[in-house]
């Protein structure tokens, strides 16, 4: 692009010296705002700026536009090489000239009113017929190209719509003439300011700025456009922090120095200035005052206006991103007004200005002077972009008439010298057209906007002046080149305009204050989710689902067990294997010597009994290792209370049978043998068939592990699971059975006279029952204070302790006899217990 404008200054600069210039060059009408033809197009351009104080104003014309606009004129001057061109070309309109006349607006109201009226006049007069019928009217002009800007749309739109008669504006953006309601006949080669606000939202989100201020000119452009784009933002949840308006008519240096006051209150980081020109100029004086940075959005009205980018420190306010309206280069333009000012400054008279002649006859005194030193004025960036738009508008013109007329090549069927040709038939055909203009097709829609986009610009700075370079587009999507912008920050890399962080994961927004881009972080607690970063509120987890902090789904829990290669469960099988290793010792020691004294007195093949009942009891314990399963967890209790009640109870018999000898020593020899036989084996049944029924009530009542696992209220993601122990009720019947064999074992031998001479087996009874005894009522209290996983650990540990405290306490002082001492292993010494003689208490000295 920067290429195509260097090109069209060289050859504005060289002149047709150095290139070939179409022949209709030659016959260019110095004239610049009048010239006749067969039908006439109006234009509307800001020739002239204002030049006294509007508050002074008193009659209808205490107005003074005596400082002449280059860029303005320049637009005026497009009209006329745009018309000239068409005018050169015998297949567009053959036959037929198309004319035009160009008057002021100063950009004031009170001033384009006469224009207009002047081009709604009656054909060929200067009068405005009041009429009750206007469909046979024909006005002075056709159509009217104009205005520049939306402060004047609505002052002449309505007017003009009543006649029907088309009003292509190159410059009005304001989305609120796209209603055809109330101003019917507008149409425009720019695009509508809702298209801006579009893009400007899409390039605020590009970059996550969400926390942003919008300053506008006081007037239609501003005002609306500040009011689309505070809308669109807050659908986009793009949070405007402060809007302010740069007043336009007034002095504005308190105004601005009051937005930039809040604006720094804000702490944004990007601003959107939707301005004009001048209302723009006074604003970044004052941000360059103040030695303010950031990041500044430009609208297109001052996108690309000298008036600012000409300001002395402008390079200072950090990056600018601008919105331009996507043009062509006319190549031919400044070779044009090239040839025209060469032409003009041969034919200069020297004369003063005539104050007398209106403006409506000669909106441009002075421009006669014009020469080929002014031809520069046509190749700023804006003048090239903005001719576009009126070359665009007056070519749709030229080819709705093309339509309208029936023309071909060679002829028109209606000839408009002898054919009426209505402005409102115009409007109907211009509606239909569509022209290919620069290799770009162009048409407008139903709302007389056209299908053009914007080009995406960044200001970029150098020691004197700015340059403007496309970093993307859009059209209905932005499109835009992130490697291309250069950041003007300390850091080099895209500055940040939040209110508030981003939240993490699993965190929803608090909002606080008005702004819901300000807001706290607040985490999602365990047993809830943030399924999306919109939603307001963390959910609450589904029945069976937990999860943890800071969710973003909930889960099913996972489950636990004492697997079998857990470093718990390897100590408790190491433990079970050497308790069991002690019951083969003992046992296969005591089938040595079965039939010996002491393997009599220790309870013969009972002693058998009890061995196998505590293998059984340690073998048991496997059940509480690896996965559960409802027919293992049916087991796991029962068996790990039964086998130690088989034990209990043959240590029970054996209590019994010394009770019988120590209390009862008179008839302990006549019934010995009846209580060592069926009264033991009474004894133990008895027991075991009580905590059969136990157990089995157990079972019966226990849920299964199915059961159980169902009805767990889910607070948790991961957990260890076990059988489940309930009822506890019957779980502490079983457990406290066998306590209370051992207690009453305790009870019948802790106060037993030790025999002289013989073996003490009271002894070991005594203490076998009192460590079962202790271990398993320390068991209780801490049970109850452990996690799940540490009370299958528990049960499993004390079963281990009580069973190897068993075998240690009554089996090992008998192995040790056996072993150390074989001739103790004699009738004499067990005649106590083997024969029932009581002992004998020690004699008092």
């Amino acid at each position: 692009m920067a290429k195509e404008w260097t090109l069209l200054w060289l050859c504005g600069l060289l002149g047709s010296g150095f290139s070939e210039n179409p022949s209709w060059f030659k016959n260019i009408s110095t004239s610049l705002f009048k010239s006749p033809g067969d039908i006439l197009i109006g234009g509307l351009f800001p020739i002239n700026k204002l030049t006294s104080d509007l508050s002074k104003r008193v009659k209808p014309d205490d107005l003074e536009c005596n400082s002449v606009s280059t860029y303005g004129l320049s637009l005026a001057l497009a009209m006329k090489f745009s018309l000239d061109e068409i005018n050169s070309k015998e297949n567009l309109l053959p036959g037929i000239t198309l004319g035009f006349e160009s008057y002021d607006t100063c950009m004031q109201p009170a001033v384009v009113m006469r224009p207009v009226l002047q081009l709604l006049t009656k054909e060929s007069t200067e009068e405005l017929d009041i009429a009750c019928n206007y469909t046979d009217y024909k006005p002075r002009v056709i159509a009217i190209i104009g205005p520049n800007n939306s402060e004047l749309v609505p002052v002449i739109g309505k007017l003009i719509g009543f006649f029907s008669m088309p009003l292509i504006s190159y410059g009005a953006t304001s989305d609120v003439f796209s209603d055809k309601e109330t101003f019917p006949s507008f149409m425009r080669t720019v695009p509508s300011d809702r298209w801006q606000v579009t893009a400007m939202v899409q390039l605020l989100k590009k970059f996550g700025w969400n926390w942003v201020s919008v300053v506008g000119s006081d007037d239609e452009y501003g005002q609306k456009g500040q009011e689309q784009f505070s809308s669109m933002a807050n659908e986009e949840s793009i949070c405007v922090a402060y809007q302010g308006l740069i007043p336009v008519y007034s002095d504005p240096e308190q105004a601005v120095k009051e937005i930039l006051n809040r604006i720094v209150d804000a702490q944004v980081g990007v601003v959107v200035v939707f301005s004009l020109p001048k209302p723009a100029r006074d604003f970044f004086i004052e941000v360059i005052k103040r030695n303010m940075t950031g990041v500044w959005v430009a609208s297109t009205a001052w996108a690309l206006s000298d008036d600012v980018a000409t300001l002395p420190g402008i390079n200072s306010i950090g990056t600018v991103l601008a919105f331009a309206d996507i043009t062509r280069p006319l190549h031919l333009f400044t070779p044009y007004i090239y040839e025209l000012f060469t032409k003009m400054e041969e034919m200069q008279i020297p004369q003063q200005p005539d104050a007398e002649i209106s403006p409506l006859d000669n909106p441009c005194p002075r421009c006669s002077y014009l020469s080929q030193a002014n031809v520069s004025m046509v190749q700023i960036k804006l003048v090239q972009r903005s001719a576009f738009s009126v070359y665009t508008a007056i070519y749709c013109v030229a080819h709705a008439l093309h339509n309208l007329l029936g023309c071909n090549a060679t002829h028109c069927a209606l000839n408009p010298r002898t054919d009426n040709v209505y402005p409102w038939q115009l409007l109907q055909s211009l509606q239909k057209v569509s022209v290919d203009l620069e290799g770009v097709n162009f048409k407008f829609d139903k709302e007389g906007n056209p299908n053009f986009g914007y080009d995406v610009m960044q200001w970029n700075f150098s020691d004197t002046t700015v340059q403007f370079d496309i970093i993307g587009f859009f059209y209905q999507n932005l499109k835009i080149n992130k490697n291309n912008i250069k950041w003007h920050t300390k850091n080099g890399k895209v500055p940040l305009s939040t209110c508030s962080s981003d939240c993490g994961i699993g965190q929803v927004r608090r909002v606080k204050g008005f702004h819901s881009c300000c807001f706290d972080c607040i985490d999602c607690k365990e047993g809830t989710f943030l399924n999306s970063s919109d939603d307001i509120q963390c959910k609450s987890c589904p029945a069976g689902q937990w999860s943890t902090l800071r969710s973003t789904s909930c889960v099913y829990p996972i489950y636990t067990y004492l697997d079998w290669s857990n470093y718990e469960s390897i100590g408790l099988i190491l433990g079970g294997i050497l308790v069991l290793a002690s019951h083969v010792w003992v046992g296969a020691l005591f089938f040595k010597h079965r039939g010996t004294p002491l393997v009599k007195t220790a309870g013969g093949p009972l002693s058998g009994l009890m061995l196998l009942s505590l293998a059984g009891t340690c073998l048991s314990l496997v059940l509480f290792l690896g996965q559960p399963g409802d027919i293992v967890c049916r087991l796991q209790e029962p068996l790990n209370a039964f086998f130690p009640t088989v034990a209990l109870s043959v240590i029970l018999t054996i209590s019994i049978q010394i009770v019988c000898i120590t209390e009862f020593p008179e008839k302990s020899s006549d019934h010995l043998e009846n209580i060592r036989g069926r009264g033991s084996l009474f004894v133990i049944l008895g027991c075991c068939g009580v905590q059969a029924g136990l157990c089995g009530w157990y079972a019966q009542e226990a849920p299964s592990l199915t059961q159980y696992v169902a009805s767990l209220e889910v607070t948790y993601v991961k957990a260890f699971l076990r059988c489940p122990v309930e009822p506890m009720l019957n779980f502490g019947l079983m457990l406290g059975f066998n306590v209370l064999l051992a207690l009453v074992s305790f009870m019948a031998t802790f106060m037993a006279l030790k025999p002289p001479g013989h073996y003490n087996l009271a002894r070991d009874i005594t203490i076998s029952t009192l460590s079962y005894c202790v271990l398993w009522v320390m068991f209780i209290p801490i049970y109850t204070s452990l996690n799940d996983k540490d009370k299958s650990i528990a049960q499993v540990g004390v079963s281990l302790l009580s069973n190897i405290g068993l075998v240690v306490a009554y089996f090992f002082p008998k192995c040790q006899l056996l072993v150390k001492h074989p001739e103790l292993n004699t009738d004499d010494h067990f005649r106590t217990f083997i024969e029932g003689v009581p002992p004998t208490p020690p004699e008092e000295s």
